[in-house]
């Protein structure tokens, strides 16, 4: 899946836009899930972070290996990363291959790499592995959680290009999203909204809501 920042936050709050996947295993029991996504974190060098990160079926935090990114506020989920406004990148997901998972892996647990491509250049980082009880992705959303004001500044992202490898090697590409908002009595604000666009499908914040909740977005 590809994001792009198209109107960077200005203010301090927390911003973290982030592809979501569901995990399970062979016979399809959940295993929990996991995000990898861009920050905007003022306690990282820039204000720039990235995160890769997630919970099992009980709600513990995944274990996963030590990150080569440093890590300003020295969490092992949240490192480091320079992204800029207006570019371009590709966040993954990936089992690894056997041969490249640690030795002591419980039985059944896999290594699922999450890794980010800035597009233009091809540059890949990787941030790190998760270790996980699970074979397959059995779901995938995107999202943004923004801890600012409803009235702070405007800021939009899009996504584009949706991607995956079915289990029998086939690529196959989602061509629509369900729109969702978190209610105003969880924290939700009556002006988010995403929408269509010629490229992809766009989450903005401070804006009028032009698309209802459960709408079909077409990427």
């Amino acid at each position: 899946m590809d994001l792009t920042v198209i109107s960077a936050p200005v203010v301090p709050d927390l911003y973290f836009w982030a592809l979501q996947v569901n995990f399970g295993d062979h016979r399809s029991r959940a295993a929990g899930g996991a995000h990898i996504g861009l920050q905007w974190h003022s306690a990282h060098p820039g204000s720039t972070a990235a995160n890769w990160g997630g919970y099992d079926h009980k709600g513990s935090i995944l274990p996963g290996s030590d990150s080569a990114l440093p890590s300003a506020t020295g969490n092992p989920h949240t490192r480091d990363f320079r992204w800029q406004e207006q570019r371009q990148y590709r966040l993954s997901v990936a089992l690894v291959a056997p041969e490249g998972q640690p030795p002591g892996l419980p039985r059944d647990w896999q290594a699922w790499r999450g890794s980010i491509t800035e597009v233009d250049s091809g540059s890949v980082t990787v941030i790190r592995d998760l270790y996980v009880p699970a074979s397959v992705i059995t779901a995938a959303s995107v999202w943004s959680e923004v801890f600012a004001p409803c009235d702070a500044a405007s800021t939009t992202v899009l996504w584009e290009r949706p991607t995956a490898d079915a289990t029998g090697g086939e690529a196959i590409a989602p061509s629509t999203a369900q729109a969702n908002y978190q209610a105003v009595g969880e924290g939700g604000c009556t002006n988010t909204n995403s929408w269509e666009t010629d490229d992809g499908i766009c989450q903005g914040t401070a804006t009028g809501r032009t698309t209802a909740q459960g709408s079909r977005l077409r990427f």
